[in-house]
């Protein structure tokens, strides 16, 4: 959980609007505006080598929405969160 907060916070203070890592490992974050979940995808993993799930893969509800695990080492979390930043403004 400790690793869902850095990416909730890291994001959040980046301008982007999350959700979530509080009760469960997993952060939800709204796409900027104009692109689909799965255009954001494309653009995280070719821009910053990030992965996470398109919201639209959770049913038509979750379009517009990206969500990102908290499992995994801290140290690739901090970095993941840089890059998002720094590659990706919101």
């Amino acid at each position: 959980m400790e690793n869902a907060r850095l990416i909730r916070e890291g994001l959040g203070r980046a301008g982007y609007r999350v959700f979530g890592g509080v009760n469960a490992p997993y952060i939800w974050m709204q796409v900027p505006a104009g692109m689909t979940s799965w255009q954001y995808f494309d653009r995280l993993l070719a821009e910053a080598n990030v992965v996470g799930t398109p919201g639209s893969g959770f049913g038509s509800c979750g379009e517009g929405y990206f969500r990102l695990s908290a499992f995994g080492f801290r140290e690739n979390v901090e970095e993941a969160v840089e890059r998002i930043r720094t590659k990706l403004p919101a």
